[in-house]
């Protein structure tokens, strides 16, 4: 089995300050069944959701907002703090409030690149949401 960078450490100390991408991620594993990387959130996300994925977050770092489905029952997130997002369910992190924003991400299965689907279709892209910090 590969060994991996602590996740707490390494691998958040290595995303840069800013992007071009509202996110950068890095893989831990990439297998059919099931991803798992760390991503960075740089800015607020859109609304969007995911058609052939369930997605699973756990901050390592940041805080801000986000909500499922209504931005009516809107929450905070924090170190700590874990988030379950079934395909098919609209969410969004609209308001970052202390930087880094960063998660550790389990996709199952596997989340295809493309498959981001924004609410509005003008707030963003597959290649616009994230890109591999690898690339």
């Amino acid at each position: 089995m590969p060994e991996h960078p602590d996740a707490g450490g390494a691998i958040m100390a290595s995303f840069p300050d800013t992007a071009a991408t509202m996110l950068l991620d890095t893989y831990l594993t990439d297998e059919p069944s099931a991803s798992a990387r760390v991503f960075r959130i740089y800015r607020g996300t859109p609304p969007h959701y995911h058609a052939g994925c369930d997605e699973h977050l756990y901050v390592l770092s940041g805080r801000g907002t986000y909500w499922l489905n209504d931005p009516s029952n809107a929450g905070e997130f924090g170190p700590g703090t874990f988030l379950f997002f079934k395909r098919g369910t609209v969410h969004a992190m609209p308001r970052l409030m202390e930087e880094p924003v960063v998660f550790l991400s389990v996709d199952t299965p596997r989340r295809d690149p493309k498959d981001i689907i924004f609410v509005d279709p003008a707030e963003g892209t597959p290649e616009s949401f994230i890109r591999d910090k690898a690339r």
